[in-house]
């Protein structure tokens, strides 16, 4: 059940970061529709959500990378 959770947070992670990534490097108006912050006639770009989704993203791995560690037995 344990390796359920890990998967599900490296999952979520990875989407995050790639999201973030998205927000840093796409123009407003470029934006998927469905993003929240899309405008069609926007200008500039959204740097604190694509700063925000990367550092959740980064937490997110984190934990998973914890969870696997505190499996281990000695």
């Amino acid at each position: 059940m344990l390796w359920l959770v890990r998967f599900v947070l490296v999952v979520l992670g990875i989407l995050a970061v790639v999201v973030g990534v998205i927000y840093l490097v796409e123009p407003v108006h470029s934006l998927p529709s469905f993003f929240p912050g899309y405008a069609l006639h926007g200008q500039g770009y959204h740097h604190i959500r694509g700063y925000i989704a990367i550092a959740v993203g980064i937490i997110l791995l984190i934990l998973a990378g914890i969870a696997r560690r505190s499996r281990r037995r000695y």
